[in-house]
């Protein structure tokens, strides 16, 4: 298991590890990758950047054996290589790590972590006295503690992601492939991954590293290529290029478009005399909320900000129905709804975009259409059948408000990019018309391109007159996108920041130095804002 002390100075970069050479791969309706040039080198940390639907999974996929390149050659240490599975890639040396945690959740974590080369006795039996010790001493040294024996899915997220991390370096890789890695880790972990990726890279790995946090592409990168519309737009050293021309290669646009887009504030406009469209009261859900309230106006937009663990998609699941609490009461438009009932939640007009989109959010075997209908379709029936009209007009409307990139309705919801999984889920919600809508990391995954339409579809949506609940663990969205926010820390909501009191600076304090058990007055600026 490779340490995580520090590596020293970067090394340079050496010879190609990975290549590909104008390659190309298209999709019925839609031109993946185009031409495309990449390589990644021994010793190197290349990130690999462009908006959702610029054609990175696709490459990804193409490196690894998932999808075969339809034209242009992929070279491996040299050689022309085709690998016809992931398995063949990896046998090869090429680890990857992807966002969403590709494991079996009832499983073992040893046995995830040596998944098809456990360590074996003589007899051929397996060693799990052996597999124990050393999954335990691979885990510790990326600073995590847990039972190896348990099964995988009772760990959190980011524990499920530093398995899949130890899993990736421990086997002998000569090129790591990181899609997404700190999507679900805490601050500690992160620093625990850079100090990996850093040893990687003193020891001759190529590491071809996938984000959309610029300030994680700045702190562990040596080298950028940017993709847009499946074509690679600039590839070089990432120090030589600021901040502001890396987003405006991404989005394909002038810098002066860039900051003036980038620098807008959306937020909603709303009556802080108006009845409130949502009343959360004393949610308590043992271990996991104590006494949570908190209100939406129409037309405003509130963040729910805390560390992970805090409370903040467990507040939003008790609004929506899909976690039971305790106790607490919520009203929706001065009308008390059952709690502990998702349908009920759905016809007062609660409306719940998760976090976990792949796995509570789309169905990715149906196509764009049927996702998008699926929430809606007992109120496009007449007499139990289905109006396909009333469908279509539905699905075409949503598709261009939010600017769906797809081949059509038709296609599968499972072959889109992730910001465009996104809009479809997000489609769907408000197919069904909702006065309040819960979104739960709504940015997550996503890049640049697709958070900004996101956002600006949620200022579109608040000055319509919905409520807005924004869940984000980026700071700067949650500042900026909110009206108010709302801290929470241990399941107890600890102070609450209004005006020019929600700053960057008074929600790092709240999340801090306030009590957990502690529900504080609104912090405000002397404003009417409440």
């Amino acid at each position: 298991m490779l340490p995580v002390t520090g590596s020293g100075a970067p090394p340079v970069a050496g010879p190609a590890m990975l290549s590909v050479s104008g390659l190309g791969k298209s999709f019925p309706g839609v031109r993946a990758l185009d031409g495309v040039d990449f390589t990644a080198r021994a010793g190197e940390v290349h990130a690999l950047i462009g908006e959702n639907g610029a054609g990175k999974s696709t490459l990804i996929k193409v490196l690894t054996g998932v999808y075969k390149a339809g034209e242009g050659e992929v070279r491996y240490d040299g050689s022309a290589v085709r690998f016809a599975t992931p398995l063949q890639a990896q046998h090869a040396g090429i680890s990857t790590i992807y966002q969403e945690v590709n494991l079996v959740p009832l499983m073992s974590v040893a046995r995830n972590l040596f998944l098809g080369r456990e360590p074996r006795g003589r007899l051929g039996l397996i060693d799990f006295r052996r597999m124990h010790r050393e999954a335990q001493e691979a885990l510790r040294g990326l600073g995590v503690r847990v039972d190896v024996r348990r099964p995988l899915r009772e760990l959190g997220v980011g524990a499920q992601q530093m398995v899949a991390l130890a899993r990736a370096v421990s086997v002998d890789a000569r090129v790591v492939i990181m899609d997404e890695p700190t999507s679900s880790l805490e601050p500690r972990e992160v620093a625990t991954l850079f100090g990996v990726i850093r040893m990687l890279r003193g020891r001759g790995i190529a590491v071809i590293y996938v984000s959309h946090r610029l300030d994680e592409l700045y702190e562990v990168c040596d080298t950028v290529t940017v993709l847009r519309d499946g074509k690679a737009v600039h590839t070089g050293p990432i120090a030589e290029l600021d901040r502001l021309r890396l987003v405006a290669l991404m989005l394909g646009r002038e810098i002066g478009d860039v900051r003036e887009e980038g620098l807008t504030k959306f937020s909603g406009n709303h009556d802080t005399e108006a009845q409130p469209v949502l009343e959360a009261t004393g949610l308590t859900v043992r271990h996991q909320l104590d006494g949570v309230s908190l209100t939406i106006r129409p037309g405003e937009v509130v963040g729910l900000g805390g560390l992970l663990g805090s409370g903040r998609s467990e507040t939003a699941k008790a609004i929506a129905g899909a976690l039971p609490p305790d106790s607490g009461r919520v009203v929706i438009a001065g009308v008390p709804v059952r709690t502990g009932s998702t349908p009920a939640a759905i016809r007062a007009g609660v409306s719940l975009l998760p976090e976990d989109r792949k796995a509570e959010g789309i169905v990715p075997g149906l196509s764009v259409r049927e996702n998008i209908a699926l929430a809606a379709l007992p109120g496009l029936s007449r007499f139990g059948l289905v109006d396909e009209a009333r469908i279509d007009r539905v699905v075409d409307t949503f598709m261009k408000r939010l600017r769906i990139k797809a081949s059509g309705p038709h296609q599968k919801v499972g072959e889109l990019s992730g910001g465009n999984q996104q809009k479809v889920l997000l489609a769907r919600w408000l197919a069904m018309n909702p006065k309040v809508l819960l979104l739960d990391e709504p940015t997550r995954g996503i890049d640049v391109g697709a958070k900004a339409e996101v956002q600006k579809l949620i200022d579109e949506l608040a000055d319509d007159g919905l409520g807005v609940l924004l869940i984000s663990s980026d700071m700067e969205e949650l500042i900026e996108g909110s009206d108010r926010v709302v801290v929470l820390k241990d399941g107890a909501v600890v102070e609450e920041l209004t005006g020019d009191a929600v700053t960057e600076d008074r929600l790092m304090r709240a999340i801090a130095a306030a009590p957990a058990a502690q529900a504080t007055t609104p912090a405000t600026s002397g404003g009417d804002d409440d």
